[in-house]
């Protein structure tokens, strides 16, 4: 279950991690009695990322021009999702965005620290320059440290860096958490690191033994996802592992969309589908199949999951045109394309998938040119531009239309 990025600071705040001053506002009304002083910036408390792209994050200097807003987002769905709180906070003012995360790696069994010199809403640039260390025994500050360096930092930075790392590693540990993400990690001209956008996902299976972590997330006490993920922490292991254990959700906002999407990666994820709706697009369903940066994943392990994957999107009988935007750092993508071609191979002779049934694959890899040839037989187009593979998506489906 995700939390709320102002829920993820009150963590962070427990454990001395950096954040700004910051007011929960639960109406635009509520900032008229703003205790920060202006210009605050206003956040969108919705767990889709793209806020920022999508509108939901404004800067402000003064509360009329608060009000208005805030009366703005709070009416702004975001990947189908509105706000019932947004988060006003300080202005910081970041020389530098750093991206660091603890993930637990459900493949390897081990938690990872991550750290990109690179932090922000550019995903790909943040994948290009992230750097992995995989916790292979008890936590030390060496972990920490051996991440700071391998992404490049020097001086001072290495330090401090590493202490938040550590923090991150405590909550991760002592919460039971299945993810703990600061993205981005200001740092400013004089050195000084602020956690000023942070994700905390809590494990379903663990989140009955932390009282306090359902407190937190059930102040927003009409939330339907909220008390339906705490109540799917009920669901036993063997209950998930049929599922699949996939984030799969379905857009009931968007009942009528016929478009499936599946990536490997929040980030990527959610990029896709910011761009589908941005294009006239409706999704039906999607589906994360893991990070593509976790490569202590064996390639065996990710193609695993891509089948499986696969198994469960094309179920969905609203799904006509299937999107898949793979990005191979851990994985060949010539293999990733041997499966998809596979699928289809198996699908097709069996009558499972109908005739018209289209797949646009959106692959990133240095395997691009093997991949097209592990394809050659199957009726799915492959392009390496996301913005091409946007474009054949819409056309396919506006042929159906």
């Amino acid at each position: 279950m995700d939390l709320l990025e102002y829920q993820a600071k009150e963590l962070f705040r427990e454990m001395d991690i950096p954040v700004l001053p910051s007011q929960r506002i639960d109406r635009p009304t509520d900032l008229k009695g703003l205790k920060i002083p202006y210009p605050v910036v206003l956040k969108s408390q919705v767990r889709a990322g793209g806020r920022g792209k999508a509108g939901g994050v404004k800067f402000v200097e003064n509360t009329i021009d608060a009000v208005a807003a805030a009366q703005t987002i709070f009416h702004l769905p975001i990947v189908g999702e509105y706000p019932e709180v947004l988060l006003a906070e300080a202005k910081y003012n970041a020389d530098r965005e750093f991206y660091l995360a603890v993930v637990l790696d459900a493949g390897a069994r081990r938690p990872i620290l991550l750290g990109s010199k690179i932090g922000g809403i550019d995903a790909e640039a943040v994948m290009e320059q992230m750097q992995l260390v995989v916790v292979d025994g008890e936590f030390s500050p060496f972990y920490a440290r051996r991440l700071a360096l391998k992404m490049g930092l020097e001086g001072n930075l290495i330090q401090a860096v590493s202490d938040i790392l550590e923090k991150m590693y405590q909550l991760f540990v002592q919460k039971d958490l299945d993810l703990v993400e600061i993205n981005p990690l200001g740092v400013s001209a004089t050195g000084e690191v602020m956690a000023l956008d942070g994700k905390v996902t809590a494990n379903d299976d663990a989140i009955a033994r932390h009282p306090d972590l359902v407190k937190l997330v059930t102040k927003t006490s009409n939330r339907p996802q909220m008390t339906s993920s705490i109540a799917q922490s009920s669901r036993t292991t063997e209950e998930k592992a049929a599922e699949g254990d996939f984030p799969m959700l379905t857009l009931h906002p968007a009942r009528d969309g016929n478009i499936g999407v599946l990536c490997n990666g929040a980030g990527l994820l959610l990029t896709t589908l910011d761009l589908i709706y941005l294009a006239g697009g409706k999704p039906a369903s999607f589906l994360n199949i893991g990070e593509a940066i976790l490569q202590a994943w064996t390639p065996t392990v990710l193609c695993d999951r891509l089948e499986r994957g696969l198994e469960l999107i094309t179920r969905d009988k609203n799904v006509e045109v299937l999107l898949i935007n793979l990005h191979c750092h851990a994985t060949a993508g010539d293999r990733m394309a041997a499966v998809i071609a596979e699928y289809w191979q198996k699908r097709a002779s069996k009558a499972r998938l109908p005739n018209d049934f289209k797949m646009i694959l959106r692959l990133v890899s240095s395997e691009f040119s093997r991949a097209q040839e592990s394809l050659k037989d199957c009726p799915v187009t492959i392009v390496e531009n996301l913005e091409q593979a946007i474009h054949q998506t819409m056309g396919l489906v506006k042929s159906k239309a």
